[in-house]
């Protein structure tokens, strides 16, 4: 089963959004792990009805190399991003790790994406989930 990994921090807003909206288009067929840089990020995910969920540092570094996908905002590989709540060693495993990255360009860390249309957030992540059944497609 493909196993996807929904990274967000502060109060999780975004990443339960990516969560509600993978579980209502894959159902059962994906595990969706929520991984919380605190635990109301997790939180807030576990109750838009991911399979599991964990926080910290070591529960994202640990989980990164263990799911096939990976999504979240671009913040999630920008060190310290999130008032500091992103570790560097979280970003860098994130970004080291062998997974897809799918990553939303929704971010509040200075980081201006020259080349990006500007959308509204469930536009965009209507355009992760497509992404994420591309990938589907070509694994299954």
């Amino acid at each position: 089963m493909l196993k996807i990994g929904v990274i967000d921090g502060q109060g999780g807003g975004v990443g339960a959004l990516i969560v509600k909206r993978l579980k209502e288009e894959f159902k059962d067929t994906v595990e969706v792990i929520a991984l919380g840089t605190n635990a109301a990020a997790t939180s807030a995910m576990i109750k838009s009805r991911a399979n599991k969920g964990a926080s910290g540092e070591n529960a994202i570094v640990w989980n990164s190399t263990r799911v096939d996908i990976i999504t979240g905002p671009l913040s999630i590989v920008l060190p310290n991003a999130m008032l500091g709540e992103l570790t560097p060693l979280m970003a860098s495993a994130i970004v080291s790790s062998a997974a897809e990255k799918i990553l939303l360009p929704h971010n509040q860390e200075g980081v201006d994406l020259v080349g990006l249309r500007k959308e509204p957030l469930p536009h965009v992540i209507e355009r992760l989930v497509q992404r994420i059944k591309e990938i589907t497609n070509v694994r299954g």
